[in-house]
């Protein structure tokens, strides 16, 4: 298979080039230059938001079997590039997200939910859900309802994660001390491995399949205590879980999810719909998820190898707990220490 990836040095994108070429596919990956691409493709330069920056792509007459997509910009930016292949790809993947559902999004929301309105295939950039909506309308207006695939995407972790979800947990951790750990132990969440999506999206180039699909781990695939214990395993450090009500955190003014990454409190409004949801569509085509432990252990091997700091993608919020916060939060609660041991977690 001829592969051709619009970005593809950075987390997603990286791990779909890695997988190909672990496939024995023939990769090309169009990018800015910023970052270096994976050894063994060819590269081709060029800034798709500047005048002319496509002009690598329009000058070299090539076809591919698949174009994989992940912009979360301007939605023209992926009009004007799934225009100029039309004709020269066979499929347009395009990564989007499960923002692109209208909120509040239903309990085990799946595919035929109702899709935020007001998104354009020729708007500037607006905010995530329409943009990557917007994505999406670009995606199928040069290649169809038949020729596109639309990955919704979950939560995603895994290394070379640039968000800051996953570093964020395994360097707090990596300090050592009480660890202020949102309860309950036993929360069910949902993500999906960067690497793991990546499988389950070449395969679903292989199949020709088209068409929206959201991709996440099943419901109950780990939960924050598996999560964060198997951070203090790989870590090796002597930090203690302290696990703390979800009604004093809410009470402090913590946000969920940003300054408690992958957390929500599962009395919430977003519990269900952002980790109960029902992914059977991609099972049933091939999804395969790893052990939350080896997401973790990976994701830790590779931050401690580029030097304990994750890459920040331009634009995106930091995520995590300022250390003065949780330390109040911590004299408030008293803590009630949990375990660090591994026997018998759910998750790994």
């Amino acid at each position: 298979m001829r592969l051709l990836v619009l970005g593809g040095t950075e987390f997603v994108g990286r791990s779909v080039v890695e997988a190909a070429l672990g496939r024995g596919w023939e990769v090309t990956v169009f990018h800015r230059g910023r970052h270096e691409p994976p050894a063994g493709v060819r590269s081709l330069h060029g800034d798709r938001t500047a005048p002319g920056g496509l002009a690598a792509l329009a000058g070299t007459g090539d076809s591919w079997d698949a174009v994989v997509d992940t912009w979360s910009a301007a939605p023209r930016a992926v009009r004007d590039a799934a225009r100029l292949l039309r004709g020269r790809a066979g499929r347009y993947v395009y990564v989007s997200s499960r923002s692109v559902y209208a909120w509040p999004w239903p309990a085990r929301a799946a595919e035929d939910a109702s899709l935020v309105e007001g998104a354009s295939a020729d708007a500037g950039p607006t905010d995530y859900a329409r943009d990557k909506r917007g994505g999406e309308l670009a995606a199928q207006e040069s290649f169809g309802a038949d020729g596109s695939l639309l990955v919704r995407a979950g939560l995603i972790l895994g290394p070379y994660e640039n968000v800051g979800r996953l570093p964020w947990w395994l360097t707090r951790i990596a300090r050592g001390g009480p660890v202020l750990a949102p309860g309950p132990r036993e929360l069910a969440v949902q993500f999906v491995d960067a690497r793991d999506l990546a499988d389950w999206l070449l395969g679903a180039v292989r199949r020709e399949l088209s068409g929206p699909y959201d991709v996440i781990g099943p419901p109950g695939h780990t939960t924050m205590g598996a999560l964060l214990e198997s951070c203090v395993r790989v870590t090796g450090a002597d930090a203690e879980l302290r696990w703390t009500d979800p009604r004093m955190i809410l009470d402090a003014g913590v946000e969920p999810w940003t300054q408690l990454p992958v957390w929500v409190p599962p009395d919430g409004e977003m519990y269900e719909p952002v980790h109960r949801t029902d992914v059977s569509r991609a099972l049933a085509t091939g999804l395969v998820c790893r052990p939350a432990g080896e997401t973790v252990a990976d994701t830790w091997e590779w931050l401690t190898r580029i030097g304990g700091v994750a890459p920040r993608r331009p634009g995106r919020a930091g995520v995590g707990l300022a250390p003065e916060v949780e330390a109040k939060l911590l004299a408030a609660a008293g803590g009630v220490p949990g375990t660090t041991s591994q026997e018998g977690a759910p998750g790994q």
